[in-house]
């Protein structure tokens, strides 16, 4: 009765807007209130160890690169080299899109960092070029959330962080999917240019490609150095992050000098407050973790899924099913940092590979953003395109169907995430 009636106080304090983090912690609060504990002591020793993370402390600092990257110019380059080799295509100004997202995907592993960085630049060809504006909206809003599986990806250091798992494995994992996702949305846009019968941008010439080339070379630089640094051993996740934000400056003070002191600091203020949230939601969510551990909330999910069957496949469709749910109406990283710490445990009973599913639920999370009425990356790009949220959604429902299927081919071939993770870190003991 107790745990019910905490969780009744949370869902109360969420509706009437409380942010999640806070009223965890409240709701907690008023838990461990009633069971007699020392709650003052406690509350201050488990919001410390929360932060208590070396992998966590990448988070602001790749949260700063994204912004810096969207502030200094270096956007812009991508997205008119991807443009420069796929503009001609049928549904050119599509893939242009799609490709830029993956390339800027290897700098920030932000879902919303994309919309919100790339998206004004892709609506506005993309309109140039004769494209409608639902099909506009969608896509960008579709090919966004490429960036949280493909490394360094913000989801899944939290991920990491929650499960207790490595980084690096992690970021291994999500590279082929992201792959397989770009391809998806490539083919679906191609099918959906096609019968509409868009023009097609004008074919680059090589020298025009050498330039765009040349103009975007130290940027196209960045996921190599993050990416290369890691794998190689030179640095952790956390000095890549930390690295990446020292590039991308240099990049926007001394290379492009698009970057100003007075931007700067507007884009170190805007970092702070995004990643004030995120530290937040982790701070509550791991105090209301001890209420999870207490009563044995896992345990209880596990005994539920038991009375279905002991099939691994039938747990994760029925987790896929559930996140997808939740996703609908719980912004996505509250549902990471909520949902997943209860979870975990019960994918180890069945004997599900975390890392697998670290990168499923990634995938799963990522729906949730696409889909009405949370939707985050629905409103960003309605804010930076000027397109109504209806016209947006009527745009990314098709780009959904190849996005589902990426999920389901992961669902029954694991190996095609557990390959990269196994082949160059080893099998996980």
């Amino acid at each position: 009765m107790l745990t019910l009636s905490t969780f009744a106080a949370w869902f109360g304090m969420i509706f009437m807007g409380v942010p999640v983090g806070f009223s965890l912690i409240f709701a907690t609060v008023i838990f461990f209130s009633l069971t007699g504990w020392n709650v003052i002591y406690f509350v201050g020793a488990t919001l410390v160890d929360s932060l208590d993370s070396f992998s966590l402390l990448s988070v602001p600092f790749f949260i700063l690169t994204g912004i810096l990257m969207n502030s200094s110019g270096i956007t812009e380059r991508i997205f008119r080299f991807a443009k420069s080799l796929l503009g001609h295509y049928i549904g050119g100004m599509g893939h242009v899109n799609i490709f830029a997202s993956l390339i800027f995907s290897g700098m920030s592993g932000s879902a919303l960092a994309d919309a919100g960085g790339l998206g004004q630049l892709e609506i506005k060809a993309m309109k140039d070029e004769g494209y409608d504006d639902d099909i506009c909206g969608g896509l960008t809003a579709a090919s966004c959330i490429i960036g949280p599986l493909v490394p360094p990806s913000i989801s899944m250091i939290i991920y990491g962080v929650i499960a207790d798992q490595s980084i690096a494995r992690l970021f291994l994992a999500g590279f082929i999917p992201g792959v397989i996702l770009t391809i998806a949305l490539m083919i679906m846009n191609y099918f959906i240019c096609k019968k509409r019968g868009y023009r097609r941008a004008p074919k680059a010439s090589n020298r025009e490609r050498l330039i765009a080339f040349k103009e975007s070379f130290w940027a196209l630089l960045t996921p190599l150095i993050i990416i290369g640094g890691i794998f190689s051993g030179f640095f952790t996740p956390t000095e890549a992050a930390v690295i990446a934000t020292c590039y991308s400056m240099a990049l926007g003070f001394f290379v492009y000098k698009e970057l100003t002191v007075q931007g700067f600091i507007r884009d170190v203020i805007e970092a702070i407050k995004v990643s004030g949230v995120t530290v937040l939601m982790i701070m509550g969510v791991t105090f209301f973790g001890q209420v999870i551990a207490r009563e044995q909330i896992s345990m209880k999910i596990a005994e539920v899924f038991l009375t279905f069957g002991k099939s691994p496949l039938l747990v994760l469709v029925m987790i896929n099913l559930l996140l997808i749910f939740l996703g609908t109406f719980i912004e996505a990283l509250a549902l990471q940092v909520l949902v997943l710490p209860m979870l975990i445990p019960v994918i180890i009973q069945f004997g599900i590979d975390p890392v697998f599913f670290g990168v499923i639920s990634t995938l799963n999370l990522m729906i949730g953003i696409l889909t009405p009425p949370m939707g985050m990356a629905l409103f960003v790009v309605s804010r930076v395109g000027n397109i109504s949220v209806s016209t947006i959604t009527k745009g990314v429902i098709p780009f959904l169907i190849p996005i589902l299927i990426t999920l389901i081919i992961l669902i029954i071939f694991p190996n095609l995430v557990l390959f990269l993770p196994n082949l160059i870190l080893g099998v996980a003991g």
